[in-house]
């Protein structure tokens, strides 16, 4: 099992990161490591598998999240992951929802550690791919430091060779989901010293990193860094993550050959029945911080749900931005 080195990763997030997201992060960054929604073991087993699964050969890299906490599921699920190409398999520890918490998944199984150990032996088992793991630092009133430690510690016992950390402790009872992304503090100390004690093992760090400048700082101290609404709201972001991150001589692509690069896709997706408006959506922060950038997300947003749009309405949203004007990049 090798693991290839990923400096930089888009989180996985629900709602976002579908099949139309990747493939348009890829024509920005063809070396950073991408991710899947979060799907559970049922939907994998039970479900309609090319919507859930099936992605563009052209977004590898290219992770599968999984969530669940029965070994034979997440194994049987994982095997299906390998099978549909996925090059990597990421069990979900953090995600603090209460419909997750209910089927005693995500942030909740911080507190079986031994649990998580079986259940990554389980997966490890099934696949040849890397098995992963994405956790948060603790749960609830456990203390931080020493949950984070003994998580770590039993489940790489398992085989887990490579863990992604929101530096930040879930609060199951009392907050949202979204309070959970900014309302408890961010421990990144905690995840430096996780790799110093832990020197064998890749550890990523996530919660809270904007910028390639930002990711660069925190490279100092661990192996990864993954980041999220950045990645979403901001994307041109990725597009020198090649250059700053990977050491690539080859200049960052133009936001308006972007847009180009992905009219044949569009064309594609339509024919699948995709809307218009389910892939604009995803590139609406594009040419952010230039001029013309809020009349490119206003046109979008205004006629991308039209029927018959197509890629010639991305074309009339991209006229407005000019092409010579320079992006304020924010790495």
């Amino acid at each position: 099992m090798i693991f290839q080195p990923h400096r930089l990763a888009v989180a996985p997030m629900m709602d976002w990161t579908d099949r139309h997201c990747r493939f348009f992060h890829r024509l920005l960054t063809r070396r950073t490591l991408l991710y899947t929604e979060m799907v559970t073991t049922g939907a994998i087993l039970h479900g309609d598998r090319e919507r859930l699964l099936g992605f563009d050969p052209a977004e590898h890299p290219v992770a599968l999240q999984i969530g669940g906490s029965d070994p034979a599921d997440l194994a049987a699920s994982a095997r299906i992951g390998e099978e549909w190409g996925y090059d990597e398999i990421n069990l979900n520890v953090g995600c603090p929802s209460d419909r997750v918490q209910s089927g005693r998944f995500g942030a909740c199984l911080m507190a079986e550690p031994d649990l998580v150990a079986r259940c990554v032996g389980a997966m490890r088992d099934a696949v040849r791919i890397p098995v992963t793991v994405k956790s948060r630092i603790a749960i609830d009133a456990m203390e931080e430091w020493p949950t984070l430690e003994g998580f770590v510690r039993t489940v790489s016992a398992a085989g887990c060779t490579r863990f992604v950390v929101h530096a930040r402790k879930a609060w199951l009872k009392g907050l949202s989901p979204k309070e959970n992304r900014d309302v408890p503090p961010l421990r990144y100390d905690l995840v430096h010293r996780l790799k110093a004690e832990f020197p064998h093992l890749d550890i990523s760090i996530n919660g809270g990193i904007r910028t390639l400048a930002e990711a660069q700082a925190q490279l100092a101290h661990v192996d990864g860094v993954m980041i999220g609404r950045a990645a979403y709201e901001t994307p041109f972001i990725l597009a020198d993550a090649d250059r700053l991150l990977y050491g690539e001589s080859a200049e960052p692509p133009d936001a308006h050959a972007v847009v180009r690069a992905m009219l044949p896709y569009v064309e594609a997706a339509r024919r699948r029945g995709a809307p218009l408006s389910a892939i604009t959506r995803h590139m609406l922060g594009l040419f952010q911080g230039r001029p013309g950038a809020r009349a490119w997300r206003r046109h979008l947003s205004e006629n991308a749900h039209r029927p018959g749009a197509g890629p010639d309405l991305l074309l009339a949203a991209a006229a407005f931005v000019p092409e010579a004007a320079p992006l304020a990049r924010s790495a």
